[in-house]
C-alpha cells in the first residue's frame, strides 16, 4: 500500500518525498533585517545624541538660550533619523518607497501643527494678556 498525499498544486507525493513549502511571514518586499551590529550601532549613536545635548544644556556651553535650542533641536532631529534607520529599518528602497513617503508627509504635518501651535500661543499671549499698571497709566 504505497501513501501519496496531495500538495497545494495537486500533484501526487509520496510519504519519503520531503514537504516543502514556503515561509512568507510579511517579511518580504526587500525589507533590511538587522543585525545585533547594526543595534548596537543605533544604540551608541542615540546614547552619543542625547549625552551631547545634556551636556549642552547642563554645563551652560552657550552663552544664548536660543542657540542652545537651536542646537539641541538639530541634534533631536538627527536622533530621530538614527532611530528611524536604525531600529524602524525605513530606507528609501523598503515598501516601494512608501515608507519614506509616508515619514515626508508626517513630517510636515508635524511641522505645520507644531508652528501654527507656536504662533497661535504666541498672538494669544501678546493680545489677550492684560495691559500692565504702566500700560493702563498711558491710555487716553
Amino acid at each position: 500500500m504505497s501513501t501519496t498525499h496531495h500538495n497545494a498544486s495537486g500533484a501526487h507525493g509520496g510519504a519519503d518525498e520531503p514537504h516543502v513549502h514556503s515561509h512568507d511571514h510579511g517579511h518580504g518586499g526587500g525589507a533590511p533585517h538587522s543585525t545585533l551590529k547594526g543595534y548596537m550601532t543605533g544604540f551608541v549613536l542615540s546614547v552619543i545624541l542625547t549625552a551631547i545635548p545634556f551636556w549642552i544644556v547642563m554645563g551652560d556651553v552657550f552663552k544664548s538660550n536660543h542657540t542652545a535650542t537651536v542646537v539641541v533641536l538639530a541634534f533631536a532631529f538627527v536622533q530621530i533619523f538614527v532611530h528611524m534607520v536604525y531600529f524602524l529599518h525605513m530606507n528609501t528602497s523598503s515598501e516601494g518607497g512608501w515608507n519614506m513617503l509616508a515619514l515626508i508627509f508626517t513630517g510636515v504635518l508635524v511641522i505645520i501643527t507644531l508652528s501654527g501651535s507656536l504662533w497661535v500661543m504666541y498672538h494669544m499671549n501678546a493680545n489677550m494678556m492684560p495691559p500692565s499698571v504702566h500700560d493702563m497709566r498711558n491710555m487716553p
